[in-house]
C-alpha cells in the first residue's frame, strides 16, 4: 500500500496564543497562560475563557467585518495568512475551479444567533437582522472565505463537533488524492465564548471551576484537572499534492500522510470507556499511512483537561502508539476552541515536526498517576519528529486522527 501525502505549504493561526504563526508558536513553546475572567461571562457559574488577545478585524485588513460573525472573521484572517505563507495570491489562480475550501466548525455563528434571538424576544421580529442567517450558519465561514479568495472549487463545511477542523484537513487531503482539486484551503474556526455556550457546558460540568486561579485552569493530564476552559480561534492550512508544490518550488512544513475517522457509537457526550472509537481512528490513520504505531514520535493529544478524556486517550496512545512517543496537549495554552481545535493542533503538530521541537503541556505540574505515557511538560523537548499524530475527538463520539511527517 502506498500512502498519499498532502503537502502543507502554508499555515495561518488566530488563537488565544496570538494572531500569526510565529507568535502562536513562541507562546506555545513558552507554555503561556492565557485563561482569564471574561467580562461577557460575568455572573455565570463559570466566567473564565481563553480569548484571542487584541483581535481587530480592521487591523487585520478585514473590511466590512460587521457582516461576518466572529468565527468567520477568524477563519478569513487565518486563511489569508496561510495563503501568503504558501506564496499564493488570492484571485490570481491559474484555475480557480481547482481551488477548494473546507472549513469546519462545531458551533458556527453562535454569537450572532444568540444576539438576534435576544432581539427577537425583547424587540420583536421586525428588528431581527436580515444578516442573521448569512452570519450565523455553520457553512458561512467557508462560503465567505471562498468569496474572499475567489475559489470556485468545492466548498464544504464539515461539522463533527470538536473534531471538525481535523475532519476538514482529512477531507482536504482526500480531495487532492482523488484529483478533485489542486489546492485546498482547509481548517476550522470557532467563536463559542458566549453566555449560552458557557452556561451549557457549565451545566454539564465540563468546564473547569478553578475561577479563583483561571490562568492555571486548563491543565491537561494533571491529577488535579477538573474540566476544560472554553477557547476560540481558527487554524487554516494550505494543502497541495507534493507534485503541485514541487512544480512551483513551494516550501513545505510537512505532509499529511494519514487520516482516520470513526464513531464511538456509545454516548452523545462521554467517550467510550475503553477509547474504542478513538483507537479505531488512530489505527485507521496508521493503516492509511502504511506505518506502525511505533513510528510515531510525537502525539499532539486531544487532551482537553477533563477527568475522563485524558485518562482514556492516554490509554489509547499507550496501546496503539506505545510508551516511547512524546505526548503533549497545547490546550494548556489555548483552552478548548471546540471545532477549531483539530486544525489548530494539526498546525502545531506540523510545526513540531518541521522544527524538531515538541511543545510542553502548560499548567501540568503533577501528572495523573493513571496516565502512563511520556508526557512533555515544563519545557519544550528537542528531537527529530519523524511522524506526529494529532488526535481530535468530539461530542457525538466523532473521532479524527491525522498523521503528519516533516
Amino acid at each position: 500500500m502506498t500512502s498519499f501525502a498532502a503537502a502543507i505549504t502554508g499555515i495561518g493561526l488566530v488563537t488565544p496564543a496570538g494572531t500569526g504563526v510565529e507568535e502562536n508558536w513562541q507562546n506555545v513553546l513558552k507554555a503561556k497562560k492565557t485563561a482569564a475572567r471574561d467580562p461577557e461571562l460575568t455572573g455565570l457559574p463559570v466566567d473564565i475563557a481563553c480569548r484571542v488577545p487584541g483581535f481587530s478585524p480592521a487591523r487585520s485588513g478585514l473590511r466590512n467585518a460587521w457582516q461576518f460573525d466572529r468565527y468567520a472573521q477568524f477563519a478569513i484572517v487565518a486563511a489569508r495568512e496561510a495563503l501568503a505563507d504558501a506564496g499564493h495570491q488570492p484571485g490570481a489562480w491559474a484555475d480557480s475551479a481547482r481551488v477548494a475550501v473546507v472549513i469546519g466548525s462545531g458551533a458556527g455563528g453562535t454569537a450572532t444567533l444568540e444576539a438576534q434571538h435576544r432581539i427577537l424576544l425583547e424587540e420583536g421580529p421586525s428588528e431581527v437582522s436580515a444578516l442573521t442567517l448569512p452570519m450565523g450558519l455553520l457553512n458561512m465561514a467557508a462560503g465567505q472565505l471562498a468569496i474572499d479568495v475567489g475559489a470556485n472549487g468545492p466548498c464544504l463545511a464539515p461539522c463533527s463537533a470538536c473534531a471538525s477542523g481535523a475532519s476538514a484537513i482529512g477531507i482536504g487531503r482526500e480531495m487532492l488524492r482523488t484529483g478533485v482539486a489542486d489546492i485546498v484551503i482547509a481548517g476550522g474556526a470557532e467563536a463559542p465564548v458566549t453566555p449560552l455556550y458557557a452556561s451549557t457546558f457549565a451545566r454539564m460540568r465540563a468546564l473547569s471551576r478553578r475561577t479563583d486561579t483561571p490562568e492555571t485552569a486548563s491543565r491537561p493530564f494533571d491529577g488535579t484537572r477538573d474540566g476544560f476552559v472554553l477557547g476560540e480561534g481558527a487554524g487554516v492550512v494550505v494543502l497541495e499534492s507534493e507534485e503541485h508544490a514541487r512544480a512551483r518550488g513551494a516550501r513545505t512544513y510537512g505532509k499529511v500522510i494519514g487520516y482516520g475517522a470513526s464513531a464511538d457509537a456509545h454516548h452523545v457526550t462521554s467517550p467510550h470507556p475503553e477509547g474504542r472509537g478513538a483507537e479505531l481512528a488512530v489505527r485507521a490513520a496508521l493503516a492509511d499511512a502504511a506505518v506502525s504505531g511505533s513510528d510515531v514520535r510525537y502525539v499532539n493529544a486531544h487532551g482537553t483537561s477533563t477527568p475522563l478524556n485524558d485518562v482514556i486517550e492516554a490509554g489509547v496512545i499507550r496501546r496503539v502508539i506505545g510508551p516511547d512517543a512524546a505526548v503533549s496537549s497545547t490546550k494548556g495554552v489555548t483552552g478548548h476552541p471546540l471545532g477549531a481545535a483539530g486544525a489548530i493542533e494539526a498546525a502545531f503538530a506540523a510545526l513540531a515536526a518541521y522544527h524538531g521541537l515538541v511543545p510542553p503541556t502548560a499548567n501540568l505540574e503533577d501528572p495523573d498517576s493513571r496516565i502512563d505515557v511520556d508526557l512533555v511538560y515544563k519545557e519544550p523537548r528537542a528531537g527529530s519528529v519523524d511522524i506526529a499524530l494529532s488526535n481530535s475527538f468530539g461530542f457525538g463520539g466523532q473521532n479524527t486522527a491525522l498523521l503528519i511527517a516533516p
